[in-house]
């Protein structure tokens, strides 16, 4: 899961979401120093990945890439998800997505204390360039997952993964709303 899923799939906190965001950038954090619901978030964030990458559906989905891509479907799973999620929004919520959105990125503004400094700098740019309004739109996914690809310190073919997503778009649509409901159930109970 991406930042969208994972904090909207958190528990009902501030400090909660923000841990479990936070679980993407745990590198070098003495998390047992922070407050007891950002742990919780950050554990809560384990678990929903854990539960997502033996999920069925995820697995079927991850072999409908290349071989050449395969190795990073998981990554390009992650932010196409926060795509359908938007998409799907009002069949999977009962909370306005605007509302949540903005409320969210408030969230990450006021606890930036509670950040590592590479959290803060990346959230920052969340917010500044509204990643979460951009994830509606499939084009900015095929470029967000370009930038990954991007950052990779090896030779690979990750680059250009959107296209596969394209041919594949309805499948993985389909798969996606098959396990989302399950993960919802899932990580309601954590």
């Amino acid at each position: 899961m991406n930042h969208l899923a994972h904090a909207f799939l958190a528990p009902d906190s501030p400090e909660a979401r923000v841990g479990s965001i936070l679980g993407d950038f745990t590198r070098g954090v003495d998390v047992s120093a922070l407050p007891a619901q950002v742990q919780h978030g950050v554990r809560h964030h384990l678990a929903v990945d854990g539960f997502t990458d033996r999920h069925p559906e995820v697995l079927a989905s991850k072999r409908l890439f290349s071989r050449e891509r395969r190795r990073f479907s998981g990554v390009a799973l992650d932010i196409l998800y926060d795509h359908y999620l938007l998409r799907h929004w009002q069949r999977l919520s009962q909370c306005d997505r605007d509302t949540f959105v903005h409320d969210i990125y408030g969230e990450l503004q006021d606890l930036e204390h509670l950040m590592p400094a590479h959290m803060v700098k990346v959230t920052r740019r969340m917010v500044g360039h509204d990643w979460f309004g951009a994830y509606e739109d499939l084009e900015n996914i095929g470029f967000a997952l370009d930038r990954v690809a991007g950052r990779i310190r090896f030779p690979n073919q990750f680059e250009g993964i959107i296209e596969e997503i394209r041919v594949n778009d309805s499948e993985l649509e389909a798969r996606f709303l098959e396990f989302f409901p399950e993960l919802q159930r899932f990580a309601g109970d954590i």
